[in-house]
């Protein structure tokens, strides 16, 4: 089995957009009113950076916010404005926003945060937001504390499975990002057991091995034959989302 590459992975999520649409989850509200209580501004413009197919693009604009998308892969992009055709959307990197200095209230990365480079990242979320406004980072984990969940990520063998919730994380933001917080909020989404295989599909550190296809076998036999999952025409598949704010001086 050869594993594939950081920037095989980086730059493949646009063939599996429709997927990644269908199958990954989205976040609890909880989480967005904590990162936008640490600002000291009304936030109403916003820029979702590394948007992806738009989940929390979507999630934004449902609060009523003013939301622009900002994802890098054209494929990504495409299905999101097919799934949200109202949304406001460009094709860019996260290192290199096409907007100026001070024309959002807050700038947000969910599940996008580690394919940036992240210094060059940083100083362009601080050059767009205003004083006052805040930078918020996201990540949905898998809630390995769950037997038939922790019994997947040995499964699926990801490294990044727990990436969020390593003690070494908060550090590693606030290396760029100092005076970041962290708060966890656990959240269950109800999925039906070949969705989780399709939700497992979308992992780019899985989709892109030579043995893919074994490994959505071992997933469906896990998925049918576990005492937690088996019989089940939909399971509760357990998450924790990660969120870690930074508010704008």
């Amino acid at each position: 089995m050869t594993s594939p590459g950081f920037d095989d992975r980086r730059l493949s999520f646009g063939a599996a957009a429709a997927d990644y649409a269908a199958h990954r989850p989205t976040y609890p509200l909880e989480a967005v009113r904590w990162v936008f209580e640490a600002a000291t501004r009304p936030v109403r413009e916003v820029a979702d950076v590394g948007a992806g197919t738009g989940a929390f693009t979507a999630l934004l604009a449902g609060l009523g916010l003013g939301v622009t998308a900002f994802e890098p892969d054209a494929g990504m992009l495409t299905q999101l404005s097919a799934d949200h055709p109202q949304a406001r959307t460009v094709l860019a990197h996260a290192e290199h926003l096409p907007i100026d200095d001070g024309s959002v209230d807050a700038v947000t990365a969910a599940q996008a945060w580690h394919w940036f480079d992240k210094a060059a990242a940083a100083a362009e979320f601080v050059r767009v937001v205003r004083p006052g406004g805040v930078i918020g980072l996201l990540w949905n984990v898998r809630d390995d504390r769950v037997p038939w969940m922790d019994a997947l990520s040995d499964l699926i063998e990801g490294e990044d499975a727990m990436r969020a919730t390593r003690s070494d994380a908060l550090a590693e933001i606030a290396a760029v990002h100092p005076g970041v917080e962290r708060a966890d909020f656990p959240h269950r989404v109800a999925m039906t057991p070949e969705a989780v295989v399709g939700l497992v599909s979308t992992f780019s550190y899985v989709r892109l091995r030579t043995d893919a296809d074994d490994v959505y076998a071992a997933v469906r036999t896990l998925l049918a034959t576990h005492g937690d999952t088996a019989g089940r025409d939909v399971v509760e598949v357990p998450y924790v989302c990660a969120a870690y704010r930074v508010a704008r001086t």
